[in-house]
């Protein structure tokens, strides 16, 4: 099925369980803002939280796609929960064709809409219960949340074949892999970024992502403190809630070796995998990381945690080291700095946004076609 085609009728689809896009962090926005603006023959109402957009967020123009922008609170734990009601509240008045979510939480929410007959599509990212970050009682509520919306949900979309592969059959049954993609990278020669906060082309190690207790930092931290070989650590993310992380790995760089570049996006990331001599990813639970599909796009030597993940993309064994193991992490990243450092070829095949879009709208009119 193609992209583009004519309806007389251009379906709406609800757009949940993202902070919104484009210019926000995170991996489910920045998959949202690559596949929707190439479905023009669906009519996308995406609902943001207004504590998280940027210049950069409204500036933005999709013809297919109406941005519905609302204060929330920034309360780790409630902030999802009151914006997906205020959303779905939304729905029931205006009445998508459809309502696509993104994870487990913000689906059970969405799960009262079925019973107004509007059809639930689930984009399965990554396992929220793992991350540490969560206390017993909210992990236990979303495994309460993956059963239900797992059930309940019309069909659903895993971006880990791995974790789809895991479910009883009847998931299965109404599940389809579409992984994430990746755009095509170009290096640069710019380095302006680097020279403000003092980093040195081709010496230092790459980390990007949210700066999270599920991303592993502190093995990465610590590994550079141990090491003569690891001269420099970039971590190119920002926190969530609070900076209590942020300060605990601040505390653990006892050497003055790594470097808190904060957010960055658009031609600054480029600029810092570009010059970068390797990425880590010491990850203890990941859906499937969009910054490891960008280092691969920047041919780059890669480290990262053994995780199921991790070993969709299947890395040469040498990327791989045991999840929260600070000697196998030092030891892998000391492995490819004491080499030569080469090109590193991919295939990235199955990793391009306008098929993983086109699979995704598959999904979208196989329930929107009338049944005969």
């Amino acid at each position: 099925m193609g992209l583009k085609h004519d309806q007389p009728h251009r379906p709406t689809i609800a757009v949940l369980g993202t902070r919104g896009f484009p210019g926000v962090q995170g991996g489910v926005e920045n998959h949202c803002q690559h596949i929707y603006p190439l479905m023009p023959s669906y009519g996308f109402r995406v609902f943001r939280r207004k504590p998280y957009l940027t210049p950069q967020s409204h500036q933005a123009h999709w013809p297919n796609i109406t941005f519905v922008d609302w204060h929330t609170t920034r309360v780790q734990g409630l902030e999802a929960t009151w914006h997906t009601l205020r959303a779905v509240m939304h729905c029931i008045v205006h009445r998508p064709d459809l309502v696509h979510v993104h994870n487990m939480g913000p689906a059970l929410l969405a799960l009262p809409l079925k019973l107004l007959g509007i059809p639930l599509v689930m984009t399965y990212h990554s396992v929220n219960y793992e991350h540490s970050k969560w206390g017993r009682c909210t992990r236990w509520l979303l495994r309460q949340s993956e059963r239900l919306s797992l059930r309940y949900s019309d069909r659903i979309i895993f971006v880990n074949r791995k974790r789809m592969e895991q479910m009883p059959a009847y998931v299965q049954r109404k599940s389809v892999y579409i992984p994430n993609g990746v755009e095509q990278m170009q290096p640069v020669d710019d380095t302006s970024l680097l020279q403000q906060r003092g980093i040195s082309p081709g010496r230092y190690v790459l980390a990007v992502g949210r700066i999270t207790p599920e991303k592993g930092l502190e093995y990465l931290v610590e590994a550079a403190n141990r090491s003569h070989l690891i001269e420099q650590v970039v971590i190119a993310g920002d926190y969530d809630h609070n900076d209590d992380y942020l300060m605990r790995l601040v505390d653990l760089d006892t050497h003055n070796k790594v470097v808190f570049t904060g957010y960055v996006d658009g031609p600054n990331i480029n600029q810092l995998y570009t010059h970068a001599r390797l990425l880590a990813l010491p990850s203890l639970s990941e859906g499937l990381p969009l910054s490891l599909l960008e280092a691969m796009a920047h041919h780059l030597p890669i480290v990262a945690s053994d995780i199921d993940a991790t070993r969709l993309m299947s890395l040469p064994e040498s990327s791989y080291c045991a999840a929260g193991d600070t000697a196998a992490l030092q030891q892998a990243i000391e492995d490819i700095i004491s080499q030569p450092q080469r090109p590193v070829d991919y295939d990235l095949s199955a990793h391009d946004w306008p098929t993983i879009a086109e699979h995704t709208q598959q999904v979208f009119a196989d329930i929107l076609s009338p049944k005969g």
